[in-house]
């Protein structure tokens, strides 16, 4: 019979419970990503890695 040590005599890991962030967390989460990874989005795409989404996306309508 399994008791709650379970097959090899090992109690379970016990998993810490975790609240979730407040709003205010959130929202400043949000607009340090934000401010981040804006510089990212105004780059411009490799060519090559440009033309292999386009041929994935015509790949995905065929």
């Amino acid at each position: 019979m399994l008791d709650d040590e379970g097959e090899s005599g090992v109690p379970p890991a016990r998993v810490p419970s975790v609240s979730s962030p407040s709003e205010l967390t959130r929202i400043r989460l949000g607009r340090e990503l934000q401010a981040l990874y804006e510089p990212v989005l105004d780059e411009s795409l490799d060519p090559r890695l440009a033309e292999l989404m386009r041929q994935l996306e015509a790949d995905r309508r065929a």
